[in-house]
């Protein structure tokens, strides 16, 4: 709306400057009152953009004025008036419904009626502007009809997108939960069958060892103590069936799934040399996963494609390193904001570095994480940062 009014704006100074050659050299007090009544009521638009009653008013009161203010001396039209006439009714289609914007175009007529009945034009010049009136009156509404069943279908095309998105969100809740409930069930099952079974094996060993002759009870406790750590494997199997994937490269996947579902955003997703078998732990997999997720939120937020590449990579299994790549423009005065900040303080946290690099055709968030421990160049990067001389900096697949 903001952008709309300004070109009205526009177009309004550029045909009143031209219409200001054409007044006479001295005005009355009428005129320049009403042309400063004019001006105070084109400002006054739209902040009323809420109150349609109040803005049909507003245009009746400057369809009015503009008889005072162009009111022909010596019978002679002021051309401009029509054109400002034109302004009038077509701001009125624009913003008011179909019956308030009929009200002013009535009186805009009545105005420009009383003007040009006042001159002294010929029959033919008269049939002219009646007919350019009344086709501009035919194309104006003609336009409304044709913004409004637009902006009712843009409207319902929000309201089934919203839709679809919640369908989607759903589908991907139910779907979690489904597979929540399955593990669930594996964990139950095994916990009823398997761990009952080693626990009752536990206790005919204890039953047996204490009739057995000597020389087998060091061989029965060996088997008992196999099948104690049996019994505890299968509980931490089933203890880890209860835990929620909350971060890592099946994190990573499971978020950029839901982006392209939620936000159509196109993400091409690779992995290079190992990123899967990479050794990373847990506290390192939801760094990677929380600035990976930071990454395409900013994405989503300030850029002007929904379209990003993300790659990870684990080069001689000794670095793990990813990038977000976002083609599009990048602001020259680009600052680094809170996102980006907790970004690389979580990563310096687990042994890691992250490196902002853009140009005028693409931004790049870079990162990189330490998996083991290698005496080289490298160390002296790691030992460089940890002294607080400043990172090194990540350059291609260095």
């Amino acid at each position: 709306m903001k952008k709309t009014y300004f070109i009205w704006l526009g177009i309004q100074c550029i045909i009143w400057t031209f219409a200001f050659f054409e007044l006479p050299p001295e005005l009355n007090e009428s005129r320049l009152i009403s042309m400063s009544i004019f001006f105070i009521i084109l400002f006054l638009l739209p902040l009323l953009t809420e109150k349609p009653l109040i803005q049909t008013i507003l245009f009746c009161i400057q369809a009015l004025i503009t008889t005072i203010i162009f009111y022909p001396i010596d019978n002679l039209l002021n051309p401009y008036v029509i054109l400002i006439q034109s302004l009038i009714i077509a701001e009125a289609v624009f913003y008011l419904s179909r019956l308030k914007s009929l009200i002013v175009i009535g009186v805009q007529l009545g105005a420009a009626a009383a003007i040009v009945l006042a001159t002294t034009l010929t029959a033919s010049q008269l049939a002219w502007c009646g007919l350019y009136y009344l086709l501009l009156t035919i194309a104006l509404l003609h336009y409304q009809v044709i913004y409004t069943r637009e902006k009712a279908a843009r409207i319902n095309n929000d309201i089934l997108l919203d839709e679809y998105r919640r369908m989607k969100r759903q589908l991907v809740i139910e779907e979690e939960q489904a597979r929540l409930d399955e593990r669930m069930l594996i964990g139950h099952e095994i916990h009823d069958s398997v761990g009952h079974k080693l626990t009752a094996l536990l206790m005919q060993f204890e039953a047996f060892r204490l009739t057995a002759a000597e020389k087998d009870k060091e061989m029965i406790e060996n088997l008992k103590e196999l099948a104690e750590q049996s019994l505890e494997e299968t509980r931490q199997a089933v203890k880890s069936f209860k835990q929620r994937e909350v971060g890592g490269l099946q994190g990573v996947i499971r978020l950029i799934r839901k982006l392209e579902m939620e936000s159509f955003m196109k993400v091409n997703f690779s992995v290079k040399h190992g990123a899967f078998a990479a050794p990373l732990t847990g506290e390192q997999s939801f760094a990677i996963y929380r600035a990976v997720q930071e990454a395409l939120t900013n994405i989503m937020k300030h850029s002007a494609t929904r379209e990003a590449q993300v790659i990870f990579e684990s080069p001689g299994g000794s670095i793990f390193r990813f990038e977000v790549i976002n083609f599009t423009k990048v602001d020259s005065f680009f600052q680094e904001g809170y996102g980006l900040k907790a970004m690389r303080d979580r990563l310096e946290k687990v042994g890691g570095l992250l490196e902002i690099d853009y140009d005028e055709h693409q931004f790049v968030v870079r990162g990189m994480i330490v998996l083991t421990d290698r005496s080289g160049e490298y160390d002296k990067g790691v030992a460089c940062r940890r002294s607080g001389d400043g990172p090194p900096r990540l350059k291609g697949n260095d």
